[in-house]
């Protein structure tokens, strides 16, 4: 069951992310769900070395904010144009 919340989690946060970014239009649902993930997961491991602990709604916001981060990596290394 965890495995299934997170997929749905991590997909509304890469859906979040993308629409921000403006890459909506060329993610799929699939690349949602794991630039979400991903992202979240990035975003909280930098938010507890600068010594912040986000949870709620603060942890939504600092998994999109670690998404959108992850899919300006991506626009740099040209996965999205």
């Amino acid at each position: 069951m965890g495995i299934v919340v997170t997929a749905i989690v991590g997909g509304i946060i890469g859906w979040l992310a993308s629409i921000v970014m403006k890459t909506n239009a060329q993610m799929g649902i699939i690349a949602n769900v794991i630039v979400g993930i991903v992202g979240s997961a990035l975003g909280h491991y930098l938010a507890g070395v600068m010594g912040i602990a986000a949870g709620g709604l603060g942890g939504l916001l600092v998994g999109v904010a670690g998404a959108v981060l992850l899919i300006v990596i991506l626009k740099a290394l040209g996965v999205f144009s």
